[in-house]
């Protein structure tokens, strides 16, 4: 195996420095409110790239262009733009009163105190279904945000639980980007993968479910004005149910977009143009996003060709020994890597090589390792403040009118960290039995 070089992870290295790190003295040195809104997360990434662009000089300016492109332009990342402006368009289209519509609704129908624990719990469902956390995260942070408003509980307690359980079908969906890609690099079935995973997702699932209960049954809740629009909910109705039915997300989003469009213009509440401004406002509203997916993709292009992952992986491989320090070793790789990327799809697709001569030297089944690998990345990712699950979360919650740092949403990630204590208990206390 490759040693690799790494002085070519050093771009990472600036990133975290300048976006963490300046976020982080901006936000509790000089104790300035939204101290993280201050650093411009897309100049941090353009530093970066601008730094791998000057490393490796036999590798002309040209090259390296080429090699972007080539990253830029991968499957995974052309459907996440389409995702983010597909749920941006539909935002826009729907707005914020259909939000109120549907968090107003649910807390009619349900006691305010369990409102918080009924949205983790559709947020596990929908994105169980749908195979997506962003499409999850996108679709409900809006009612999240309304709930939080109405009821008077915390917005990032609210949001954070939407994250949370949006993690929850990401890493168990069977038609995941995470399931497929680890299934597939493993040589294991979806089913036997889904087996092992969920009685480790379950648990953790189910303590995040009681103590969101604990920090909400007994909470004063504020009186709430429950009046609400039935017809505005219909375009939700669509999208959730479409989620829930295992429906693609782009044709469960442009269900959405269509309905909400009709009932806008049938109802009188908005005008052609202006209903194609919204449309446009809400796609530009996820550029933010949009561009942190391209400039991730650009830099870990040169990254990878430098050898920096190779360097990581060589690392991990000789750190780790015996069957659970392997596990563990898994586990860490690919968090490692989807720290590098915030892509746990790539994470996955680009650890899946050690992993599997791993599973063979450490006596590890092909469903465990592909178990582990998605696990592991979906917890990475569920929490790194600049991944996209996170990034949509704090877009769509200041498209509501109110500013949130990463940060505050990461204290209530409840079921992330459960998950991380659920695949350590699974790894070192309840080991695979060695098939005989």
């Amino acid at each position: 195996m490759r040693k690799g070089k790494p002085i070519a992870l050093l771009p990472i290295g600036v990133f975290l420095g300048i976006y963490l790190g300046l976020g982080l003295w901006f936000e509790y040195g000089l104790d300035i409110p939204m101290g993280f809104y201050n650093v411009p997360i897309v100049i941090a990434f353009l530093t970066a790239i601008l730094v791998a662009c000057l490393q490796n000089p036999t590798v002309s300016f040209d090259k390296k262009l080429e090699l972007m492109a080539q990253g830029v332009g991968d499957k995974n990342i052309v459907t996440m733009l389409l995702i983010f402006l597909t749920a941006g368009t539909f935002v826009g289209v729907v707005g914020r009163s259909s939000a109120q519509s549907v968090a107003y609704f649910m807390l009619s129908v349900i006691d305010a105190r369990y409102a918080v624990a009924v949205l983790f719990l559709v947020a596990c469902f929908v994105s169980t279904a749908m195979g997506t956390s962003v499409g999850t995260i996108t679709l409900l942070t809006p009612i999240a945000v309304e709930v939080a408003q109405a009821s008077g509980l915390g917005v990032a307690l609210c949001v954070g639980t939407i994250v949370g359980g949006a993690m929850f079908g990401d890493n168990l969906s069977f038609i995941s980007d995470t399931t497929i890609a680890a299934c597939n690099g493993q040589g294991c079935h979806m089913r036997d993968k889904f087996k092992g995973n969920f009685f480790i997702a379950l648990p953790a699932a189910l303590l995040t479910l009681a103590l969101v209960l604990v920090m909400t049954v007994n909470k004063p809740i504020a009186p709430i004005e429950k009046t609400y629009n039935l017809i505005q909910i219909v375009p939700y109705v669509l999208v959730l149910a479409g989620g829930i039915a295992g429906i693609n997300v782009f044709v469960v989003l442009l269900a959405g977009i269509v309905s909400g469009s009709l009932i806008m213009l049938m109802t009188g509440q908005t005008a052609v143009t202006e209903l194609l401004a919204n449309m446009g406002s809400g796609a530009e509203g996820m550029f933010e996003t949009s561009m942190v997916a391209i400039l991730v993709a650009a830099m870990c292009a040169l990254i990878r060709q430098y050898g920096g992952f190779d360097a990581l992986l060589y690392l991990i491989r000789r750190v780790f020994k015996g069957r659970c320090g392997g596990q563990l070793g898994m586990g860490i790789l690919v968090a490692a890597m989807d720290v590098a990327t915030a892509n746990n799809t790539v994470a996955i697709v680009m650890a899946n090589p050690i992993a599997r001569d791993m599973s063979r030297d450490y006596g590890i089944s092909p469903k465990r390792s592909a178990c582990l690998l998605d696990t592991f990345s979906c917890i990475s990712q569920g929490i790194i403040p600049y991944g996209a699950q996170m990034l949509v979360a704090i877009t769509a919650t200041a498209e509501m009118g109110i500013d949130i740092s990463a940060f505050e949403i990461m204290r209530y990630l409840f079921y992330p960290y459960f998950l991380l204590a659920a695949c350590l208990v699974s790894i070192f206390l309840i080991p695979e039995r060695k098939k005989k």
